[in-house]
C-alpha cells in the first residue's frame, strides 16, 4: 500500500472508471480512419481473479459523423473532430473461480458488453483534447461471459469454472462519459505532461477524475496538427487516484435486484489508487502496444490486482 501512497502524491492522477480506455492521447493515432483491437488478461499478473479480461473493437473514420448518437455528445466547434464506434466487453470473477458455491467476501462473477459511440475533438492552439461518450448495452448473463471464460479454459486446459451461475443477473447498461485532457509542457519530441480530468454517470459506473500522465521517448503529436511521424517509439505512465460512486460489477445492476450475491455498498471502497504502463510502437500505418496495471482493493475483503494487455491497429 505505501507504494500506491507514494503514486498518489507524486502523480496525482484520477481513475477513468472504465477497464478499457483508448481515448486517452498517448494512445492516440495520428489518422482520421483507423481499426483497433484492445485485449486485456489478468494472465499477464500471473492471476485469474477480479478484472480477468477485456476486448473492444474500435473503429474510427469520418463517416461515423452521421452517428444520431453524436447529436446528444458534447463536441465543441474545433477543427480536429475523430468520429468511432467500439464493441466492449468486460469480465470479472472471484479468486476461486472453479468453486461452484458462492464465494462469500470475493468478487462476485460479472460480465457486461457495450455498443460506445464517441467523438473526440482537439483544440490544436489551446493543446487540449476532449472525448465524450455514450455507451449502450447489457451486464449479465446476456454478455456471455461464462461462455467465453469457460471456452478459453477449455481451450487452455485449465480449471474450468463453475461459478457463473451465481453471476450478476441481467440489467441495463447506460453510461455517459467524459475525458478531458491539457497538455502542460512538452520537450521537442522527447518528453510530455498532461493534466487530465474524466467523469462517468450511469448504471454501469458513476464517478469523478482529475490527475496526470505522462508520456517519453520518441513521441507523436496528439494536440499538433504537423505532419505526421512516420516513427514513434515511447513508454508513458499514468499513476491513478479514483472516487467511486457506483460499480455494478460489484453492486449490481441499478434495476435489477435479484442477484444471488454482490457486494454491499458499505463494503465498496470509495477511494482506489492505479498504475498504468507501457510502450508504444507505431509507424505511420501500425499500431502496437504493451500495457500493464495495478489497482489496489475495490472492496473492503477484496485484495490488490493486476492485469496486462495487448493493442494493435492500423490505419486505411
Amino acid at each position: 500500500m505505501n507504494t500506491y501512497l507514494f503514486l498518489c502524491v507524486f502523480f496525482p492522477t484520477v481513475l477513468f472508471s472504465q477497464k478499457i480506455d483508448y481515448t486517452v492521447s498517448y494512445r492516440n493515432i495520428e489518422n482520421d480512419t483507423y481499426f483497433r483491437f484492445n485485449y486485456d488478461n489478468d494472465y499477464f499478473d500471473a492471476t485469474d481473479r477480479n478484472y480477468t479480461q477485456g476486448y473492444s473493437f474500435e473503429l474510427v473514420m469520418p463517416s461515423l459523423k452521421k452517428n444520431p448518437i453524436n447529436k446528444i455528445l458534447l463536441a465543441p466547434k474545433e477543427k480536429i473532430k475523430r468520429y468511432g464506434l467500439a464493441i466492449e466487453h468486460i469480465g470479472y470473477t472471484p479468486r476461486f473461480y472453479e468453486r461452484p458455491e458462492i464465494q462469500y467476501g470475493d468478487r462476485p462473477f460479472a460480465a457486461a458488453i457495450m455498443l460506445k459511440s464517441f467523438v473526440s475533438t482537439t483544440n490544436t492552439l489551446r493543446k487540449t483534447r476532449l472525448t465524450s461518450s455514450l455507451s449502450l448495452g447489457l451486464i449479465g448473463p446476456g454478455a456471455f461471459g461464462k461462455e467465453m471464460q469457460v471456452g478459453i479454459h477449455e481451450a487452455t486446459g485449465n480449471d474450468i469454472p463453475l461459478g457463473w451461475q451465481h453471476q450478476i443477473k441481467n440489467d441495463l447498461v447506460v453510461n455517459y462519459g467524459l475525458n478531458f485532457e491539457k497538455q502542460l509542457v512538452r520537450i521537442l519530441d522527447l518528453w510530455s505532461l498532461q493534466a487530465q480530468f474524466s467523469g462517468n454517470l450511469g448504471t454501469l459506473y458513476t464517478n469523478a477524475s482529475f490527475g496526470l500522465n505522462s508520456s517519453f521517448g520518441i513521441l507523436n503529436a496528439p494536440f499538433s496538427s504537423s505532419a505526421k511521424r512516420k516513427f514513434n517509439l515511447y513508454a508513458y505512465m499514468q499513476p491513478m487516484v479514483s472516487v467511486i460512486g457506483y460499480d455494478a460489477t460489484l453492486q449490481g445492476g441499478l434495476f435489477n435486484k435479484k442477484s444471488a450475491y454482490i457486494i454491499d455498498d458499505k463494503q465498496v471502497a470509495r477511494l482506489t489508487a492505479q498504475f498504468n504502463y507501457g510502450l508504444v510502437l507505431q509507424t505511420r500505418t501500425l499500431y502496437f502496444e504493451y500495457t500493464r496495471s495495478l489497482i489496489t482493493r475495490e472492496f473492503e475483503s477484496g485484495t490488490s490486482a493486476g492485469w496486462g494487455g495487448i493493442k494493435i491497429g492500423f490505419t486505411f
